[in-house]
């Protein structure tokens, strides 16, 4: 609290230029999606956890009160960056098999030998709740560093009662958005999907439910088929999660049509998505959220990102940070990779990871903009012009992040 009994306040002035997305509505799909708010010479004014004003220097009134002030000449800020797609609890790593990918091998055919997520689950299965604890922190500390002020994080790695409930604990010990990816492999324990779900939706969905915010599916030859999908997700949302899917990665099996018609909050990958279904998601209220990292890191082609939007799609960007098939927590090189290889313009990219992927979490009201009433979550960007984010390719540009009205350190 400051001396006068109000909420500490914090002053960041003679900002170069101050971006974002524009208007109030949310989600933002066609050209409202590319359209970005620019002040020139810019102040913003934080009152405890919440946004107080924004706009020109030359139009900052007088603040009485104390009031601590940061520097922002020569900076560029924008709203503190949503990575609404994450897997960062896990264990262990997966560098043996990047090097065999490197040599050659598929991701598929690793995932088929046990490789794959399946040496993730062994890793994470043997932690602990504690090391899963530290492992999420590390990575939320490494997301922060990069502008992510939010983050989702799935489980998915324990497949067993004990490790998937402490994987959702950790997350959100951590700070994230904790989603319940009960549905991401067969554990060897199971000879089939059919009675590994009998066991997720008895004996772990009822616990899962009163931690986790959303339910995961990976729809995927090899994974889960669509009437298997469908069966965990009509359970979980009797158990009042929220939806998403892992769709279309590898192959069209239906994920693009069971999502519709569930009402799911998003479809997430669509590398293999075809017309047909980036028709009937511009015609939906279902989000498509764009990984292209991942389809980098794996060599796929990339999600039909232009034609999305032009098709009205609701349009997110995520990291997909993991350790296997995304080791990435920048959403500035996701943007970057947007702008370079979906086609989306910087303002398009900008929205994505922040007021669309925000309204992917269910939080669009709060977080994404920098507006009067938002939280007052910020990033600081050491360059000219905020269109450096996706334009600086791979760069560290971010000189510092605001989070909650105070400086993260």
């Amino acid at each position: 609290m400051s001396s006068t009994g109000g909420p500490r306040r914090l002053l960041v002035r003679d900002l170069a230029q101050l971006a974002t997305p524009a208007g109030t509505a949310a989600p933002l799909r066609g050209r409202a999606l590319g359209v970005v708010d620019v002040v020139e010479d810019a102040y913003l004014l934080c009152a405890g956890d919440s946004i107080e004003a924004v706009g020109r220097m030359r139009d900052l009134p007088h603040l009485d009160g104390d009031i601590d002030e940061l520097d922002g000449r020569g900076l560029c800020a924008i709203p503190g960056l949503v990575d609404c797609h994450t897997h960062a609890c896990f264990a262990g790593d997966r560098v043996e098999e990047f090097t065999l990918r490197a040599a050659g091998a598929s991701y598929e055919e690793l995932h088929a030998t046990g490789g794959g997520i399946m040496s993730t689950v062994r890793a994470t299965r043997a932690a602990g709740e504690q090391a899963l604890v530290d492992a999420v922190r590390q990575h939320r500390a490494w997301m922060l560093r990069a502008g992510t002020t939010t983050f989702e994080s799935k489980s998915g790695y324990g497949l067993d009662r004990e490790t998937e409930l402490a994987s959702l604990r950790a997350v959100k010990a951590a700070g994230g958005v904790p989603t319940w990816l009960g549905a991401h492999a067969v554990p060897p324990e199971f000879d089939d999907p059919d009675a590994y779900l009998d066991f997720a939706l008895a004996e772990v969905l009822p616990a899962a439910a009163e931690i986790a915010e959303a339910a995961d599916v990976f729809l995927e030859r090899g994974a889960f088929d669509a009437t298997q999908a469908r069966r965990y997700l009509t359970a979980c949302t009797e158990a009042s999660l929220a939806l998403r899917l892992h769709g279309d990665q590898f192959t069209e099996q239906g994920a693009v049509r069971l999502a519709i018609e569930l009402g799911a909050r998003s479809v997430d990958h669509l590398e293999a998505t075809g017309d047909e279904g980036v028709a009937a998601l511009g015609k939906s209220n279902v989000a498509a959220v764009l990984l292209p990292a991942s389809a980098l890191f794996l060599a796929r082609p990339m999600p039909p990102g232009r034609a999305l939007v032009e098709a009205g799609a609701i349009v997110a960007l995520a990291t997909d940070f993991n350790p296997g098939s995304a080791f990435c927590e920048s959403l500035p090189l996701v943007c970057s990779l947007a702008a370079t290889q979906l086609r989306l313009s910087p303002a398009e990219a900008l929205a994505s990871c922040t007021v669309n992927a925000a309204h992917v979490l269910g939080r669009s009201d709060s977080l994404g903009r920098l507006a009067p009433g938002y939280v007052a979550d910020v990033v600081l960007l050491e360059a000219p012009d905020w269109r450096y984010l996706a334009y600086h390719l791979g760069a560290n540009l971010v000189a510092a992040v605001i989070l909650r009205g105070q400086r993260a350190e």
